[in-house]
């Protein structure tokens, strides 16, 4: 059991004791009332979407998936496509499935695709991915480690808040359950 405010984009779900995807997850706190978690769920054996409010503590159960190890290999803009290194299976799952983890998938990164009933839903990306600097601003003479940050692009997109001395063509650490970078990756 997690607490609701733990909802992420993504995560498997048990809502009304049937399978859900998380679609989107949006933190309210209105004034002086208590807060609250907005989602839109997708269940995972009709495809219908539903809205649902959970009190901030509010308690609820992940869903146990059936998952295997796939190496992530392309996407060709509307599909992306994993493989079973042992099978040498290949999946499909698209876009809208995979939510905000196709911010860590890079060619041949090892993951867990979920499946429920024997068909894919989503994947269980690895705790830490390490991701390239694509674009930042330049270097401030100085910089040491402080509270300021700047952002990042990194190599699928994704937009991390960076210390000022990462540069352009760093590799970074990236914490893939909030989206946050880490450190700088071991050369």
């Amino acid at each position: 059991m997690i607490s609701a405010t733990q909802l992420r984009v993504g995560m498997s779900i048990l809502f009304n004791n049937e399978p859900f995807r998380v679609m989107t997850v949006q933190h309210i706190t209105p004034g002086n009332w208590r807060g609250m978690v907005h989602t839109k769920l997708r269940n995972l054996k009709n495809g219908s979407t539903v809205e649902n409010r959970f009190r901030s503590e509010d308690k609820v159960e992940r869903a146990s998936l059936e998952q295997h190890e796939m190496e992530y290999l392309y996407n060709d803009g509307a599909d992306y496509y994993f493989m079973n290194a042992e099978t040498f299976e290949q999946t499909t799952l698209s876009l809208e499935t995979l939510g905000d983890n196709v911010n860590y998938l890079i060619p041949n990164i090892k993951l867990m695709v979920e499946y429920y009933d024997g068909r894919p839903v989503g994947v269980e990306p690895p705790g830490v991915v390490e991701l390239k600097v694509v674009d930042t601003v330049p270097n401030m003479r100085g910089a040491t480690v402080t509270a300021s940050q700047k952002p990042a692009t990194l190599e699928t997109g994704l937009v991390v808040q960076v210390p000022p001395f990462i540069e352009i063509g760093e590799v970074i650490r990236v914490d893939t359950s909030e989206g946050k970078y880490l450190e700088r990756a071991k050369a």
